[in-house]
């Protein structure tokens, strides 16, 4: 009995230096490439080097940390090529997620559409807008019964999130009324019950950034700040 709660009691302190970290690095103050000392990390987070490890292998299996034998651990990073073809991944499942929700979106989810849309259209700092803009598109996808596919389009979600960062912060001044147009036409195909339009919207949307990342080949640069 005492082992199994021991090794209870690391599982859920690995899980929740997991979680610090994702947040660590979704946030920008790991940037890709960089080296994750995990003596640090656990003396930081005051705790054993055990849960630390378990927590990286955590993460590298969510594609946010890369792992090399006898020599560490870093924040992954990505290409250009790897990350448009993480796009073209999202424009093909992240539709099916949107029609596997869409049908369930009642008036009170379109309600806190509405006032999520109003909150990104008042905003000009580029982290409160990746938050909003994130949490505009999984409120449309929350009533799926999909987790298989919630998980893959999840992980393209967090595994792109500097890229998206550094391309926001450049132009978020020239491109968020466009950001805007697209969304609100993507909340009033739903609240038609549209959801074929919708798919659409969203697969185009998706498409439209990825293609202006593809512009802005800085963004992957070695040694490039994300952040």
């Amino acid at each position: 009995m005492p082992d199994t709660i021991s090794t209870a009691r690391s599982s859920v302190a690995s899980q929740r230096i997991a979680e610090e970290l994702r947040e660590r690095i979704l946030s920008g103050q790991l940037a890709p490439g960089a080296r994750i000392k995990q003596d640090e990390l656990a003396e930081d987070l005051q705790t054993s080097r055990l849960p630390v490890r378990e927590a990286l292998r955590i993460l590298e299996s969510r594609g946010l940390v890369t792992l090399r034998s006898n020599q560490g651990a870093w924040v992954a990073s990505m290409d250009m090529r790897q990350c448009e073809l993480s796009y073209q991944m999202r424009e093909r499942l992240e539709p099916l997620l949107l029609a596997e929700s869409a049908h369930e979106l009642a008036e009170a989810d379109f309600a806190e559409l509405e006032e999520i849309q109003q909150d990104i259209e008042g905003t000009h700092s580029v982290e409160q807008f990746l938050v909003l803009d994130r949490q505009l598109h999984w409120t449309m996808y929350r009533h799926h019964n999909a987790v298989e596919l919630a998980t893959i389009v999840a992980r393209l979600w967090d595994t792109t999130q500097h890229y998206r960062r550094a391309f926001t912060s450049m132009t978020i001044s020239e491109r968020q009324w466009i950001i805007s147009a697209e969304h609100r036409l993507l909340i009033e195909a739903l609240r038609d019950s549209d959801v074929k339009s919708a798919a659409y919207i969203l697969e185009l949307h998706i498409r439209r950034t990825r293609t202006e990342l593809r512009r802005h080949p800085e963004v992957f640069a070695p040694g490039a700040e994300h952040g």
